[in-house]
């Protein structure tokens, strides 16, 4: 089934609605997860050192959860960045928040889930 899961994140509260799912599911599978944080344009250590801490405080929850988590962090356009991740480390699955932002034209073409959708190499499962 889904044994290795890529879970992209933010900081959103969208991630946070993802996570108690992505949880239930991962226990289910006895999943590995890979949390990927992406940044767009030129890294600065304080974000990074924001993103760094807040991968963490996931790995933490998941980890204190039974499940076995791996931490990511790369630059560039997130979308790509996430179906290239999930291709190399050979994902069964991706897991993702939503915004809602997608429920329009205008927003489809912009939306990361949407993108990720058309271009990933395994199922996704997008969390409303």
């Amino acid at each position: 089934m889904f044994k290795r899961i890529l879970f992209p994140v933010d900081r959103s509260r969208d991630t946070q609605d993802a996570a108690e799912t992505l949880i239930q599911l991962a226990q289910f599978c006895q999943g590995q997860l890979w949390l990927l944080a992406v940044q767009e344009g030129e890294p600065d250590p304080e974000t990074t050192q924001a993103i760094d801490s807040f991968l963490e405080q996931l790995k933490l929850g998941f980890t204190n959860q039974g499940l076995t988590t791996e931490v990511l962090q790369r630059q560039g356009i997130p979308a790509f960045v996430i179906c290239d991740i999930a291709d190399e480390l050979n994902a069964d699955l991706i897991v993702m928040g939503c915004r809602g932002i997608g429920l329009t034209q205008e927003g489809a073409n912009e939306s990361v889930s949407n993108r990720v959708i058309n271009l990933a190499p395994c199922p996704v499962l997008v969390v409303p």
